[in-house]
């Protein structure tokens, strides 16, 4: 027997399609532990081996999986790009709502295209799966904010310094610019102490790219020792 479900944030769509009866049975199952246990029930009622198909929408699919896979289900994932270009070839339009989903589900589940659902809960392995996206939503922020001061930010202020921005000196560079002044904060009077340093490092900025420029260019370190 296969069960179809379109996962939503309140409610669930639910097509079961028994192999003795010719017509399919629909269902609405809410999020929360007794609809779950309801429909456990009405799966068990067929006396059939049951295979539940689903796909994956955030974090809304997990508890009713676990649910599943704990009354001895087995369960199926079905992915999302697959079934949005079964759902454009069955139906010949990118239109989509939850009792079409379902069906395209169910018909997924009878041609076997489907991969197998492993529940982080059961299989010991949600603390490092959750740990696991938690690094690499900050991945992308990070990314996503370099990206941001490279593309944006260094070429509004400061395109001189992108040529140094590569090379070995260039974490001290960005420290020293993350701790300098901004250039809206030289219109405002500021504390001598505080000028003094800003003018103390934006010196030394200077002479160590100064330094680096004669490093690289070697004719340049020559031509000065020949006069």
């Amino acid at each position: 027997m296969l069960v179809a479900i379109d996962i939503a944030k309140v409610r669930n769509e639910v097509l079961i399609e028994d192999p003795s009866h010719k017509r399919r049975r629909r269902l609405q199952v809410l999020n929360n532990r007794a609809e779950h246990d309801h429909l456990v029930e009405v799966l068990q009622t067929y006396g059939r081996p049951v295979v539940c198909g689903f796909e994956a929408t955030g974090n809304y699919h997990r508890p009713i999986a676990w649910r599943l896979a704990e009354a001895g289900f087995e369960v199926r994932l079905v992915s999302s790009l697959a079934l949005a270009r079964t759902r454009e070839a069955l139906h010949n339009s990118w239109d989509k709502n939850d009792p079409k989903d379902a069906q395209v589900i169910l018909h997924m589940l009878r041609i076997q295209a489907t991969q197998r659902y492993h529940d982080p809960l059961r299989a010991g392995i949600n603390d490092v799966q959750e740990l696991s996206k938690t690094h690499e939503a900050i991945a992308r922020a990070k990314t996503e904010i370099q990206h941001r001061i490279l593309t944006h930010y260094l070429p509004l202020y400061f395109p001189e310094i992108d040529r140094f921005r590569g090379n070995s000196r260039g974490a001290r560079s960005n420290a020293l610019r993350c701790n300098s002044v901004s250039p809206a904060s030289g219109l405002e009077p500021a504390a001598p102490g505080r000028q003094r340093c800003a003018r103390r490092r934006l010196f030394r900025a200077f002479c160590k790219c100064r330094d680096l420029g004669r490093r690289t260019n070697p004719l340049r370190g020559r031509r000065e020792r020949l006069r």
